[in-house]
């Protein structure tokens, strides 16, 4: 009897392991009726100048739609399924701590607010319009720091935003 709930045991645990790798969040619950979407470059509406994370942005999307979706993108948003249009609307880059002995930034914080409106070109209705945000911490003086808060604040808003467009959440 032993022996076998043990085999038994072991047969349910392989199912259940072979069965956890066949869900998938590709294509979660975007309508059906959606194969392709056009991704204009975001536009900067800041006066901070950091139009170079426009490409950056709009490119890190495109790439994770296409490798993590169903959607084909669409160069052309006259003949794309979808629009996705986006903007940055805030960058900011201010002290989040302060040092108790100098009262000066022992950290930044690097915070960047992306809006993005998504319309089903097909039944012309928009599916949202939503901002996005992300942030990171980096070390005060820190050239190479603060780059790379960079990089992790607008990849927060890039996840949440494809999140959103793929999962409706």
């Amino acid at each position: 009897m032993r022996k076998t709930t043990g085999t038994l045991f072991a047969l349910l645990t392989l199912v259940m392991l072979i069965l956890q790798g066949c869900y998938s969040f590709t294509g979660a619950s975007l309508p059906s009726h959606l194969h392709t979407v056009a991704v204009p470059l975001f536009d900067d509406t800041t006066q901070a100048g950091i139009a170079e994370f426009r490409e950056t942005i709009t490119r890190n999307l495109i790439n994770k739609i296409e490798s993590q979706s169903t959607l084909s993108i669409e160069a052309d948003p006259s003949r794309s399924d979808a629009v996705l249009k986006g903007a940055i609307v805030s960058y900011s880059d201010e002290p989040s701590q302060l040092g108790s002995a100098t009262e000066r930034a022992v950290t930044n914080r690097i915070t960047i607010v992306l809006q993005a409106d998504f319309d089903d070109r097909v039944k012309n209705t928009r599916l949202f319009s939503q901002t996005f945000v992300g942030f990171a911490d980096y070390q005060a003086g820190s050239y190479t720091a603060q780059q790379t808060a960079i990089q992790s604040a607008y990849n927060m808003a890039v996840e949440d935003l494809f999140n959103r467009m793929i999962s409706n959440w």
